[in-house]
């Protein structure tokens, strides 16, 4: 008897290193497939300025989606719709709503090394690191995974739309089913706000109602193991302006006389933060504690800060966090930029009329982007100033020494998921079993993605899968993804589709 129960646990080991190296070859098998069909999506441009282009795009989501499964809808928004999409399995399983956008950042064609951003390019890196172009037969041959197709938004977020349908279509083929029921919104306007999607979130909230979310979007770690990020920064922003006499005057005539406005505003700058780049206004990292326990999820994230700092130029980081991931568990303050009156070319001999600050603050779950600014306001009135909402008139300006106009915009609060939560657990789980380590687990990332509020108020617990290679160029020039992540990404993909989210 013992020997028999051997032989069924022997087996049913054997299955699945069989099922997970098949996954590997049915993707290679695939793999070329797969990249037509990418190389075709991306050719369609995805700037929501050509509405024409975006249902172009949306027509061939509805195409290729419907043949693994999904109805759809065009749901009504301020602007473009949202393309939403829906797979029933078993109405007894759980639901989880994915997020991918359709939309790309503008492209400015000649700064691109490749004549159309939108004709996607397929490069090899020669030995002294430049990517030249090869033929696309190439895909039929060996693929090499540190090949790259070059175009805009062949990451961002083409890419993982494409990986998904892969690992969909590969289930399809296998007749298999996902584990749980599907819902998908594809944004149309994501790189421009998401106004539209987040206009339609109270109307939908029902047709939106699922018990997890995944958003696939962003770049993968920089060591590009799988990764989970649970959570991401808010934003709130602010303008600080001080002033000095009503018009620009004369340096020659009025200097020692007139005060400039940007000596003020750079000693009330200075104020705000300490040489070693922690946030001096009271109470800015209230609420915040790093546990013991906190601090292991932030130390299992790899880092090495010695190779970032020389990518970074920089001789040290800031104190704030003893290494990167803690710091991103803090408040930033960041002076994203400094102007005053004179808006010409070249240099006058003026003294300006105002000196202007325009800040950005990223916060973390534990800070409201309201009440950060209010401490913000309230350190510049300790420091002696009027603080106004608009331009002094004379009367303040005779009557008053040192005056500000404070302006600014509670923006978005941040949100994070446990990194214990169920959710979390299956898919770390998961992801575990099917590539042998565990992935990558980020508290919290430093950028803000647009889609916040809807999380918060949609209330489902959230985790962003990023899939492409860090390095994709993103946002800018020269936006590439790199062949191995569409192979580890689809790979990821049948993970996640094969997670048992049962409780």
């Amino acid at each position: 008897m013992a020997n028999n129960k051997i032989l069924i646990i022997l087996f049913f080991l054997s299955n699945s290193i069989f099922s997970q190296q098949n996954w590997d070859t049915q993707i290679n098998g695939t793999l070329p497939k797969v990249l037509e069909s990418h190389r075709e999506f991306v050719s369609i441009p995805n700037l929501p300025e050509n509405v024409l282009n975006m249902y172009k795009n949306i027509s061939w989501v509805r195409e290729k989606y419907k043949k693994v499964g999904f109805s759809f809808q065009n749901l009504e928004a301020t602007t473009l719709p949202v393309l939403f999409a829906e797979r029933i399995v078993n109405p007894s399983l759980k639901t989880v709503l994915f997020y991918f956008h359709l939309d790309g950042q503008p492209v400015n064609p000649d700064v691109w090394n490749q004549k159309d951003p939108f004709t996607p390019v397929l490069k090899a890196q020669n030995n002294s690191g430049e990517w030249n172009s090869i033929s696309w037969d190439n895909i039929n041959k060996n693929i090499d995974d540190e090949w790259r197709i070059f175009a805009r938004a062949a990451a961002d977020d083409k890419a993982p739309i494409v990986m998904f349908l892969s690992a969909l279509e590969l289930l399809q083929t296998n007749k298999q089913q996902p584990k749980f029921n599907i819902k998908i919104i594809f944004d149309l306007e994501e790189e421009y706000g998401s106004n539209a999607f987040l206009s339609t979130i109270e109307k939908y909230q029902e047709t939106y109602a699922s018990d997890y979310m995944i958003i696939m979007d962003g770049p993968i770690h920089n060591s590009n193991k799988p990764t989970l990020t649970f959570g991401c920064r808010g934003i709130a922003t602010c303008s600080i302006t001080t002033f000095g006499a009503k018009l620009p005057q004369h340096s020659g005539h009025y200097g020692n006389y007139v005060n400039n406005p940007v000596f003020t505003l750079s000693k009330l700058l200075a104020s705000m933060k300490s040489e070693n780049g922690k946030v001096l206004i009271e109470d800015y990292y209230e609420g915040i504690t790093i546990t013991e326990s906190i601090e292991k999820i932030l130390n299992s994230v790899p880092n090495d800060t010695a190779s970032l700092n020389a990518a970074l130029g920089i001789y040290q980081a800031e104190k704030v966090g003893k290494n990167y991931q803690e710091a991103l568990q803090y408040p930033s303050l960041n002076i994203r930029q400094i102007r005053t009156s004179w808006k010409g070319e070249g240099l006058k001999t003026v003294i300006p009329e105002y000196a202007k600050a325009d800040l950005d603050i990223r916060l973390v779950l534990e800070t409201d982007g309201e009440n950060q600014l209010n401490k913000i306001k309230k350190h510049i009135e300790n420091q002696g100033f009027l603080v106004l909402d608009s331009i002094p008139i004379d009367a303040e300006r005779l009557q008053n020494p040192k005056i500000v106009t404070f302006k600014s915009n509670a923006g978005i609060n941040a949100f994070r998921t446990a990194l214990d939560s169920p959710f979390g657990e299956k898919l770390r789980n998961s992801l575990t079993t099917t590539f042998g380590e565990e992935p990558v687990s980020i508290r919290t990332m430093g950028g803000t993605v647009p889609i916040v509020s809807a999380i918060n108020q949609l209330k489902i617990p959230a985790i962003i899968v990023p899939m492409v290679n860090m390095d994709n160029n993103q946002h800018s020039p020269n936006e590439n993804i790199r062949i191995g992540n569409i192979r580890q990404g689809i790979k990821i993909c049948l993970s996640i589709l094969n997670t048992d989210l049962k409780d």
